[in-house]
C-alpha cells in the first residue's frame, strides 16, 4: 500500500468542436513516470457508470493526452481522474474533473477562402467542422460571423462587421494591402469561437462604369417601399430592379442566381421604382440591387441595399376627427395609412400621443397630453364657448418609431347655457339644444316630424343617463340607425322619452337598459306626419346640428 509517487494536480479538459484533451501537473521528481487516467458517465439510465480506462490516456509519459475516440455523449456528465504510476507502484488517484463535454466546448476557427476583385473583397467561410462525420455543433446555419480587418501598416484601425458565409468587403481603398480574421458565433448558446488565422490580400481599382445606378437608398412610408437611385450617364440607359430573399443569404450554397427581378421594376427608365409588392411577410429580410443595361447591352450591378420591413417602414400621420357633445371633446383616431390603415395596424401596436389645447389669443395657455391605445378618446373638463385644437401622433415602443402630427382640428365648445335632447322613437341620434326653450317651442320640434304628433302630450318621466352614449348617438359616426320611419297607419301610440339635461361640471349619461326599452317600445307604434308642409322640420333640424358643433 505505501508509495512515495505524488498524484498529478491541477487537472483540465479542454474540448474543441469534438475534439478532447486532457492535461495536468506533476510536482514530484520521480523518473520513469507514466500516467493513466480512468473516466465514468452518467446517463438518464443510469445514475452512474463503473469507472473504465479511458481510451488514449493510458500509460502516457507526456503531461497531456487527447481522448476525443472515447467521448460520444456530448449532453451526458462525465468524471475523470488519473494517477502516476512507475513499475507496480501507483499513486493514489487525483481529485476527480467533472464536465459536460457540450457545456464546456470551444468552437474552432471557421475555414475562410478570399478573391480580391474589381475594388472589392470577396470572402467565403467555410463552418467550423466543416466535411467532420462526428460534429458537436449540430446546426451550421445557426453559426453566424465576425470579420476583423486593417490596412497593413504600422498605425492601422481595425475595423470589425457582420458577415454571411460568402460576402463582399467594400469600402476599401484601391491598390492597398488588408489583412483579416473570422470568428464563428453560435449566439443560441451565446458561445464565441476561435479566430481562423490571419489572412493578407492586396485590392484593385474599381472600374468606373458611368451607366451604373450609385446612391441606391430605400425610403418606405406606411409600408409602400420605393427604391431610388442615381443616373450620372447621359446616354439612354434602363433598369432592372433585382430582390434577394434574405435567409438565402445564411447559406454556404452559392446564391449569386437566386435573384430575381421586381415584375413592376423591369426595363425602366426612371430612377425610383414601387417594390412593395415582394414584401410578402413583414417579417422577411430582403436584399435590393439595381442593373442597370446601356445603349450596348452592357450591364452593371450596384451595391445591394438591405429591407427590414418593420424597421425601415416609417409610420405616416394618423387621421383625427373631433366632436363635442355638452361636457365631452371626443376625438376620432384614423391609424396611419388611410384606406390601408389595417395593414399598419396589423404589423405595429400602435399608442397615440393626442396634444390638445385652447386656442386663444394667450400664447400661455398650456399644450397638454394624453397617451392612448384605442381610436377613441375622450376630454373633459372644457370650459364652455372656448376654441379648442386636437393633434395626434402615432407611435410604436416595440420599434421606437413615431410619425409626425396629424393637422389640427379645431372646434368650440358650446355655451353654458340650458340644454335639451330629444331620442328619436326610432333611435336617430340624439340632438341637443343649447338655446332656452318655451313648452310650446318643444311642441312646436315635436310637431314637425321630430316626433309623433300625439307624444309630446304621453311624455311621462324625464330621466336623466346613467352612462356615456355612444360616440355615433353624439354626432361622430353620423345615424346610429338607418331605419325609415314607419307608415302612416294608424296604430296605437306608445309611451316616447325626452331627456332635458342641465349643464353641469359632471356628465349624467344614458341607461342603456331603458333607451332599449324606449326603442323596443316604440317598434309597433307612432304616426308620422307626411305632409307636404315640412319646410318647419328640416329648419329646425339644420339649426340644431349647427348649434350643436
Amino acid at each position: 500500500g505505501q508509495t512515495n509517487l505524488k498524484s498529478p494536480q491541477d487537472i483540465q479538459v479542454y474540448v474543441v468542436n469534438t475534439n478532447f484533451t486532457l492535461r495536468w501537473k506533476y510536482t514530484g521528481n520521480d523518473t520513469n513516470v507514466t500516467f493513466s487516467a480512468e473516466y465514468r458517465f452518467e446517463d438518464f439510465m443510469t445514475n452512474g457508470t463503473e469507472w473504465k480506462e479511458l481510451p488514449g490516456c493510458q500509460k502516457v509519459t507526456h503531461l497531456e493526452c487527447d481522448f476525443s475516440s472515447a467521448i460520444t455523449e456530448y449532453y451526458d456528465k462525465h468524471h475523470v481522474r488519473l494517477r502516476a504510476e512507475r513499475m507496480e507502484e501507483v499513486s493514489p488517484w487525483s481529485s476527480i474533473f467533472e464536465m459536460t463535454p457540450y457545456d464546456i466546448a470551444q468552437i474552432s476557427a471557421p475555414g475562410i477562402e478570399l478573391q480580391s476583385i474589381n475594388g472589392v473583397i470577396k470572402i467565403k467561410v467555410s463552418p467550423p467542422e466543416a466535411n467532420q462525420v462526428r460534429k458537436m455543433w449540430i446546426d451550421d446555419l445557426s453559426f453566424k460571423y465576425n470579420l476583423v480587418i486593417w490596412e497593413n501598416s504600422s498605425n492601422a484601425e481595425l475595423r470589425n462587421q457582420s458577415i454571411f458565409p460568402t460576402d463582399i468587403i467594400d469600402g476599401l481603398a484601391p491598390d492597398t494591402t488588408y489583412c483579416l480574421k473570422v470568428q464563428a458565433t453560435y449566439p443560441w448558446e451565446d458561445k464565441e469561437g476561435l479566430f481562423s488565422p490571419v489572412h493578407c490580400v492586396k485590392t484593385t481599382r474599381k472600374a468606373n462604369v458611368l451607366f451604373c445606378a450609385t446612391n441606391v437608398s430605400v425610403l418606405a412610408l406606411n409600408m409602400k417601399f420605393h427604391l431610388h437611385w442615381n443616373n450620372r450617364y447621359k446616354q439612354h440607359v434602363s433598369y432592372n430592379v433585382q430582390y434577394l430573399i434574405g435567409y438565402l443569404k445564411k447559406s454556404y450554397d452559392d446564391y449569386s442566381t437566386k435573384w430575381r427581378n421586381v415584375l413592376e421594376c423591369e426595363n425602366i427608365t426612371d430612377t425610383q421604382c414601387n417594390f412593395s409588392s415582394i414584401i410578402t411577410t413583414a417579417s422577411g429580410i430582403f436584399y435590393l440591387r439595381v442593373q442597370a443595361m446601356n445603349e450596348y447591352n452592357k450591364s452593371c450591378l450596384s451595391n445591394e441595399v438591405k429591407v427590414d420591413p418593420l424597421v425601415t417602414n416609417e409610420i405616416g400621420p394618423p387621421g383625427v376627427k373631433v366632436d363635442i357633445s355638452d361636457v365631452l371633446l371626443h376625438i376620432q383616431i384614423y391609424p396611419p395609412g388611410g384606406s390601408e390603415s389595417e395593414v399598419m395596424s396589423n404589423h405595429y401596436d400602435l399608442s397615440y400621443r393626442v396634444l390638445y389645447w385652447k386656442n386663444s389669443s394667450n400664447n400661455e395657455e398650456e399644450i397638454k397630453m394624453k397617451e392612448i391605445k384605442q381610436t377613441i378618446g375622450t376630454i373633459s373638463d372644457l370650459t364652455p364657448s372656448t376654441l379648442y385644437c386636437v393633434k395626434v401622433q402615432a407611435f410604436s415602443k416595440a420599434y421606437n418609431k413615431s410619425s409626425h402630427f396629424s393637422k389640427e382640428e379645431c372646434i368650440k365648445t358650446p355655451g353654458g347655457r340650458k340644454s335639451l335632447g330629444i331620442v328619436m322613437p326610432l333611435g336617430v341620434k340624439l340632438l341637443t339644444l343649447q338655446e332656452p326653450l318655451q313648452v310650446s317651442q318643444v311642441k312646436k320640434y315635436l310637431q314637425h316630424g321630430l316626433m309623433a304628433s300625439q307624444t309630446y302630450n304621453k311624455i311621462k318621466y324625464v330621466f336623466f343617463p346613467s352612462c356615456q352614449p355612444p360616440l355615433t348617438i353624439e354626432g361622430f359616426g353620423g345615424q346610429l340607425f338607418d331605419i325609415p320611419f314607419l307608415s302612416t297607419t294608424e296604430e296605437p301610440i306608445e309611451n316616447c322619452s325626452i331627456i332635458e339635461t342641465i349643464m353641469t361640471e359632471e356628465l349624467n349619461q344614458i341607461d342603456f337598459k331603458d333607451y332599449k326599452h324606449s326603442k323596443q317600445s316604440s317598434r309597433d307604434s307612432g304616426n308620422y306626419s307626411n305632409d307636404d308642409d315640412t319646410s318647419g322640420s328640416k329648419v329646425s333640424e339644420e339649426t340644431l346640428e349647427k348649434e350643436t358643433v
